[in-house]
């Protein structure tokens, strides 16, 4: 067998086991309920978002004046705002903003901080420290603080708010990808590929980060939950998405002047983002005890 069979040959049984850890990490992602309880919960905001036009009658920015701050009814489950509004519909189209805020932020990061992070991690040397020196001070900034100072420099809009999300949670993903990297790079695999002349960047994106796709996942899990929870807050403070689009964070800051006499009108958005918080904490940390070395038999 000559030399490059022989690296073939130990790649694509690599590539097995690989495929079969990850038939693994699905086993035991299954035997966490929490982690699965927290995957129905997202699979059925991601149908209700998908499906609004059919869950709803009613149209998000329709106004009924004469129904305003109507509590929770038949008609409308979960009452109407102060422009009569109605909450539920308003919370079902939401939850399409928040999402794509919540995933093309993370992608963003995850693309921005995965080539900055993989590089550094793969080649080390100056360019490593100038990366992570540029990195730990964007990290000294709180990642809201930051995502505050682009949007106001930017404008408020959904598209400056992804921008200003993803660029905050940039240093994190960045760290992440490095550190898997880092793990990755010194191994035979690695070094095979080198000795029958892969070039770097094959090397970076065909065997060194698919490798370090678990801890990537993760991270990104969890990141989408803050990075909604970030717009949510931009929002509040009305440098997030703009009125009549319905975000949850934008539909609290409406109704915090009602609170203390209609109650829904700040407690079922607030329920909302809670719950999709909640469900993708659940999914990560399950993704997360799933995809821990320490748990492989």
């Amino acid at each position: 067998m000559t030399k490059n069979k022989a690296v073939e040959h130990a790649i694509s049984e690599r590539e097995v086991k690989k495929r079969s850890q990850w038939g693994m990490v699905f086993q035991r992602l299954k035997r966490n309920k929490m982690a699965m309880a927290g995957l129905v919960i997202l699979i059925l905001l991601i149908l209700m978002a998908a499906f609004a036009p059919v869950i709803t009658p009613f149209s998000y920015y329709y106004q009924q004046l004469g129904s305003r701050l109507q509590g929770p009814c038949s008609t409308h489950w979960f009452g109407t705002d102060h422009l009569g509004r109605d909450i539920f519909t308003r919370i079902v189209y939401g939850a399409r903003v928040s999402l794509q805020v919540g995933l093309i932020s993370i992608g963003i990061a995850t693309l921005i901080g995965g080539l900055l992070g993989a590089i550094a991690g793969y080649y080390g040397g100056h360019f490593d420290t100038g990366v992570m020196r540029f990195m730990d001070i964007l990290l000294a900034v709180p990642g809201i603080l930051l995502a505050i100072s682009i949007v106001a420099a930017l404008g408020p809009g959904i598209t400056n708010v992804m921008i200003a999300v993803g660029i905050g949670a940039t240093p994190v993903e960045a760290r992440v990808i490095r550190a898997s990297v880092m793990q990755v790079r010194d191994q035979e695999f690695v070094e095979a590929a080198k000795a029958v002349g892969t070039s770097d960047l094959r090397i970076i994106f065909k065997h060194i980060l698919p490798n370090a796709m678990a801890q990537i996942i993760v991270q990104a899990t969890l990141g989408v939950a803050g990075a909604i929870l970030a717009a949510a807050g931009l929002s509040f403070i009305g440098l997030g998405i703009q009125p009549p689009s319905p975000e949850w964070g934008a539909m609290l800051s409406e109704g915090r002047q009602h609170l203390r006499d209609h109650w829904h009108v700040t407690t079922f958005p607030g329920i909302a983002i809670m719950t999709t918080i909640f469900a993708l904490n659940l999914l990560g940390d399950g993704l997360r005890d799933a995809l821990d070395p320490k748990l492989k038999n």
